[in-house]
């Protein structure tokens, strides 16, 4: 009995606390759905394919929403023509470097910045090799449903021949902010069955899967990283929270360790990977989850050698 209800405590736990940015992250997607035009898109979004990467890990600033609510816009960017570098180096820092994650980090560790700025750092380098490599190995977009080039160009053509300039009527305001809400509800539906599988799924691992069982793995730095991936993994916290975690490890792990913890876990963990595989294909979600693990353990163990 005190197992089942030590479950069902972390499960609720989850679920309330990710259900207000999913909530945030479908409102936003259907405002893009409707009011977010592709030529605005290809106004903006830069040609090559450095830039509009960076772009991409820029974009995170404006968006607080945490890895579950990131999962949608993300879709609903790349199907209205970002490219799939951009989209996916957006979708990787957007959880980490917001203002309001930046700062619990900042509270976390102390009132100190230096943490929250390896954080930002790191997660911007490993969110731009993924996405550049990811880029050259995936030249279409891998959704389960629908064929689009990871330019988006054929979705900015289609769009464009569809609805040419000057002849789509014009739709009352009232009636695109009801096709907001009505595109809002249909995809929280849609990812609200992922989050509560892989809010269980995680629940259930931290009940049975004893933590003193990863830590005395960590003995040397790259051990201690390998399994601070892990448990970033397996605990599957909201990025807002997840720092005060982190913060109750400094007298066990380094900083590079701890650092693989604050970047993987919001990049990655059993909710999100869930829901990204309700977006995208199996094989590309496996190497994107590749090549972040190990993006993110290389950077780890860069920055333990430069700060301890």
């Amino acid at each position: 009995m005190k197992t089942f209800l030590q479950l069902n405590t972390i499960f609720l736990s989850m679920i309330m606390e990710a259900i207000p940015f999913v909530l945030l992250g479908v409102i936003v997607s259907g405002v893009i759905q409707i009011f977010l035009k592709e030529a605005t898109i290809a106004r903006i979004m830069p040609k090559n394919r450095v830039l509009s990467t960076l772009l991409g890990c820029g974009l995170g600033i404006c968006f607080p929403a945490c890895e579950c609510g990131i999962v949608p816009i993300t879709n609903r960017l790349l199907r209205k023509g970002v490219p799939l570098h951009a989209g996916i180096a957006f979708m990787l820092t957007g959880p980490i470097i917001n203002p309001v994650v930046l700062f619990a980090t900042y509270i976390a560790f102390g009132n100190d910045w230096r943490m929250a700025a390896i954080r930002a750092g790191m997660s911007i380098v490993v969110a731009f090799v993924a996405a550049v490599v990811l880029s050259f190995l995936f030249p279409v977009l891998p959704f389960r449903t629908g064929n689009f080039t990871s330019s988006g160009s054929e979705g900015l053509v289609a769009a464009t021949s569809e609805t040419p300039a000057g002849e789509a009527p014009k739709i009352p305001l009232r009636r695109e902010l009801m096709m907001v809400m009505e595109h809002a509800i249909e995809e929280f539906f849609s990812v609200g069955k992922y989050l509560i599988i892989g809010a269980f799924i995680a629940a259930s691992m931290q009940t049975f899967l004893p933590t003193s069982t990863l830590l005395h793995l960590g003995s040397n730095p790259f051990t201690a990283s390998l399994v601070m991936i892990v448990l970033a993994f397996v605990m599957s916290l909201c990025s807002e929270a997840d720092a005060f975690i982190a913060s109750s490890f400094r007298s066990t792990f380094s900083t590079g360790a701890l650092s693989a913890f604050l970047v993987f876990g919001p990049m990655i963990d059993i909710k999100n990977t869930l829901m990204l595989l309700g977006v995208f294909k199996g094989r590309f979600v496996a190497v994107l989850i590749g090549l972040v693990a190990i993006c993110t353990l290389l950077s780890s163990l860069v920055v333990g050698r430069l700060f301890g």
